[in-house]
């Protein structure tokens, strides 16, 4: 397939993920208004989305508590800067097994997992343009951690996300993800076309090498909008490499800490980074109002403000 370079694209910066990455940089964001921020100045230095999780302001630790999020959402609507928001879906699906001689019973606290309607619960309360669905089942760095998500329960996910109208982003980790999310659009519990981010080099799950990245490309359907990232070092380079195969891009500190050896990253100088990257290619960066064009999506007003 030759490549078809994107001359119109946009960023996705996700702030804060939900990885043990809190005590090793001061610019992860913790608490609500923290993330609240670090979104905000994404967004001023032009990323067209935000994609957020939060955490425990005191700990760091992952969370799926209803204010939190509340409170987040609320901050990126209220502020001088339009934005698009991306919430997490991903959050319950979390196993995390005994030993290898005894797996049973389960690391309970460290295990999350809940059902379709929690796992969507803070979705259906503030009503993100778009929300996450990690489209498969991953053995996930850690040894005995799994990611879980079942044909079953993205089936009842991506249904509530097609009642709520709001837009799933499938986050393939693989390709057999994308064939699963074909199905789902193919069978009518999502609308196409659908919305993708290629996740590369994510332990263990599809490598981040040349060759396995244009085989997740050439798997998405051509009408589909797609974006992609790697982690860590790689993060700029597939900045490149996204939008020369015709994809958008997504940076931030959910995948990557750094600016330069020895550098700490804050969100907006890797949007900053990035920015540069794409012009420099000829390409344009495009803002949240060409996103909701693009995607189909429906802006939401803040509390209290009518739509």
């Amino acid at each position: 397939m030759p490549l078809s370079m994107n001359r119109e694209v946009f960023i996705t910066c996700a702030v804060t993920g939900s990885g043990g990455t809190q005590d090793r940089s001061p610019h992860v964001p913790r608490s609500p208004k923290q993330i609240a921020d670090s979104a905000i100045a994404a967004a001023k230095a032009g990323a067209a989305v935000v994609h957020c999780h939060v955490r425990d302001p005191e700990t760091g630790a992952p969370s799926r508590k209803l204010e939190y999020y509340r409170e987040v959402t609320d901050r990126i609507r209220d502020a001088e800067v339009d934005v698009v928001l991306n919430l997490t879906a991903g959050m319950g699906g979390d196993i995390v097994f005994g030993n290898t001689e005894a797996p049973f019973p389960l690391n309970a606290a460290a295990t999350d997992m809940v059902g379709a309607t929690e796992r969507m619960a803070h979705i259906a309360e503030c009503l993100p343009e778009i929300c996450t669905l990690d489209c498969g089942t991953m053995n996930f760095a850690e040894a005995d951690y799994v990611m879980t998500n079942t044909p079953g329960m993205l089936r009842a996910m991506g249904g509530m996300m097609t009642k709520l109208g709001v837009k799933p982003e499938i986050e393939a980790f693989d390709t057999g993800h994308l064939w699963f999310a074909k199905q789902l659009v193919q069978e009518g519990t999502l609308d196409g076309p659908a919305l993708v981010q290629l996740c590369m080099g994510v332990p263990w799950g599809a490598p981040n090498d040349l060759n396995t990245f244009m085989a997740m490309v050439n798997a998405v359907p051509a009408d589909w909008n797609w974006s992609a990232f790697s982690l860590g070092r790689d993060q700029m380079a597939y900045v490149a490499a996204a939008v020369l195969a015709g994809g958008n891009v997504r940076v931030g500190l959910e995948d990557n800490l750094w600016l330069g050896k020895g550098q700490l990253a804050t969100n907006a100088q890797l949007v900053e980074r990035a920015v540069t990257i794409i012009e420099n290619m000829g390409a344009r960066v495009v803002g949240p109002d060409a996103v909701r064009e693009r995607l189909g999506l429906v802006k939401r007003a803040p509390v209290g403000v009518s739509a």
